[in-house]
């Protein structure tokens, strides 16, 4: 368990600063399917993968005080930015250790779009069919997103760059 803690600590570390929870979802999401040791569960949801565990530590991160969340109104709906504070650089240094790649990983993600994160998240998540039959589940499950078939091909080569960045 709290090893599990210090991992979203170390990537929340490593992005300087995450804005919104689906990005931070879907980052931790495609860092565990890039193989990096993260066991959340996950089951898909509105907005692609989702975990209920996830969600409970960051709650318990924040409430230990080892993260800070932030609150803004965006556009009418609440957005969220988490960053480490010093408590949370001490745990860190007292009982963190490093993962390779991860960093490189988890700034590349962190420069890419909410949108476009939960595209390559679904891919990721039904990347056991072929192409065709995952255009057409996120066509079908994600009618309103207007994903592009250009924008899916975007996503894979994404995956493959991520792949890259990971050896």
């Amino acid at each position: 368990m709290f090893e599990d803690h210090l991992k979203v600590v170390k990537v929340i570390k490593e992005a300087g600063e995450i804005v919104g929870r689906k990005k931070l979802q879907k980052m931790v999401y495609i860092a565990k399917k890039l193989d990096f040791p993260f066991q959340e569960k996950y089951q898909f949801h509105f907005y692609g993968p989702y975990s209920e565990e996830l969600t409970l530590r960051i709650e318990e991160l924040c409430n230990l005080g080892l993260i800070e969340e932030t609150k803004e109104k965006v556009s009418g709906y609440s957005q969220y930015r988490y960053s480490l504070n010093a408590e949370g650089e001490n745990f860190l240094e007292q009982y963190g250790k490093d993962i390779p790649k991860l960093k490189e990983c988890v700034r590349s993600m962190n420069e890419q779009s909410s949108r476009f994160l939960e595209l390559v998240s679904t891919i990721l998540f039904f990347f056991h069919l072929s192409v065709d039959e995952v255009k057409t589940k996120i066509h079908t499950l994600k009618p309103k997103q207007k994903y592009t078939d250009e924008e899916i091909q975007q996503g894979y080569a994404y995956i493959e760059k991520l792949k890259e960045i990971k050896q």
